[in-house]
């Protein structure tokens, strides 16, 4: 039985009927609002089919649901007990303040922020998430949080509760430019960092950032590699800015292995003001970053690598593993092609999605604590094993979406989920979403404080 779209109206976000119409191997968005007319937007360009990628699951609901069903998806967010699966990364956002002004922050940060959560509502919030979910892995963002100087002891508190994986979401600054700074993270006991590296080119940071930042972005990625806290590049892909720059990131990514664990990229998406629709050439879907990879980096990367996630819905994500060879370049490990399309538990990739994620993007001393117990390799079979169990590579892009693209479905599947201030657990665009004049359905309004 095929499932009826809805979305929301970009103007009043009112929840609305929507469909996907493809032609010529685009799929498009179609929505019409009663007030404010009707939106088309693309989603999907090119192959693999919008079709051919779609996977069914079965649902999970939340381990404990804070919120009931009252008004419908996305106006019930807490989790609801209508949402479909659980969460695979609780998102902190433990400062809003920032030492940058990017124009495509999720966060809208600023320097008007608030005061920071205290150490006192932090570890109220971990209770909320380990009530809600159990101990997933978190990570800590904001803002900037290298803002805050008690970073470290927020990382020690969340791994004393037993969070098993803690990994920083930073634009690297602060661990570029401060000496022994990744060290003291590393000690606390910070798994892996969620660096934004958006290219190999200072014209693509100014342009994105506005200033150049490639010295800073390697610095970083120097500290953390000699501190043996795992890396993985987050590319924000726009179109026009760097969007020819994607195989240049990987190949920087490989030529830093085993420090780098992966590339994250992330089409752009239009969270905040927009008055006027982004027109459909300023958007870049998963597919064309696929193709784009092929493309870019002569073949080692190929589009039909990539699979659909286990956890998030199908047409959130795509990912590929590669082993990287003495050489630097890329050996596919991921199967890739077609997959068994049986509909498994949202819980089961939800499983798997966490464990791959601590094993992966977390350094390999870390994760696999016995290689150097490993015998020197004797043969090639020997010496490939060995490499992979070190020199691994994920490869992944992520399509968060906004006002015009949202799709309810996709949304009641997610598993990345923010901790408001108020201790609901909000899928991450429906926190993020925001009208054309910038008005928010979560972000900014969820404040009063809520007790387990």
């Amino acid at each position: 039985m095929s499932r009826i779209p809805r979305s929301v109206c970009p103007v009043c976000l009112a929840p609305i009927p929507a469909r996907h119409e493809t032609m010529d191997d685009d799929t498009y968005l179609i929505k019409t609002c009663p007030t404010h007319g009707e939106f088309k937007t693309i989603v999907w360009r090119g192959l693999p089919g919008f079709r051919e990628w779609s996977r069914t699951k079965v649902p999970s609901q939340p381990k404990t649901p804070f919120t009931e069903v009252d008004q419908g998806c996305p106006m019930d967010c807490g989790l609801c007990d209508a949402h479909r699966q659980h969460t695979c990364t609780a998102v902190f956002e433990i400062t809003w303040r920032c030492d940058l002004g990017c124009p495509v922050c999720f966060a809208s940060s600023g320097k008007l922020a608030p005061a920071d959560p205290t150490q006192e509502e932090f570890d109220r919030l971990l209770d909320r998430v380990k009530l809600a979910s159990g101990f997933c892995n978190i990570q800590l963002s904001g803002g900037e949080p290298t803002m805050r100087k008690d970073l470290a002891d927020l990382i020690r508190m969340a791994k004393d509760k037993g969070f098993p994986f803690v990994q920083l979401n930073t634009n690297g600054l602060r661990l570029g430019r401060k000496s022994g700074y990744a060290e003291t993270l590393a000690k606390a006991g910070l798994d892996s960092v969620f660096l934004q590296f958006d290219g190999t080119e200072d014209a693509i940071y100014t342009a994105l950032r506005g200033k150049a930042l490639l010295k800073d972005k390697l610095a970083a990625i120097e500290n953390l590699a000699r501190a043996g806290v795992g890396i993985v590049l987050v590319p924000t892909v726009v179109p026009g800015i760097n969007d020819h720059n994607l195989g240049a990131v990987v190949d920087l990514a490989a030529q830093n292995s085993p420090g780098v664990r992966g590339v994250h990229f992330q089409p752009v998406s239009y969270f905040g003001r927009y008055p006027e629709a982004p027109a459909d050439v300023q958007r870049i879907t998963l597919p064309e970053l696929m193709r784009l990879l092929e493309q870019q980096t002569k073949g080692s990367i190929r589009a039909d690598h990539f699979l659909p996630p286990g956890c998030e819905h199908s047409h959130c994500s795509c990912h590929a593993n590669y082993m990287v060879a003495e050489d630097r370049t890329l050996k596919k490990l991921s199967s890739g092609g077609k997959c068994d399309c049986t509909p498994r538990p949202a819980e089961e990739g939800a499983d798997k999605a966490k464990a791959f994620v601590k094993r992966q993007w977390a350094a390999p001393e870390k994760a696999l604590p016995l290689v150097a117990e490993v015998p020197q390799p004797k043969d090639d079979l020997d010496r490939f094993i060995a490499r992979a169990a070190t020199h691994t590579l994920a490869v992944s892009a992520m399509a968060f979406q906004d006002a015009w693209t949202l799709d309810l479905e996709r949304l009641k599947g997610c598993c990345i989920h923010i901790v408001s201030p108020d201790g609901r657990l909000i899928p991450f665009c429906a926190y993020n979403l925001s009208s054309m004049d910038g008005e928010t359905l979560y972000r900014g309004k969820c404040h009063e404080p809520s007790h387990p």
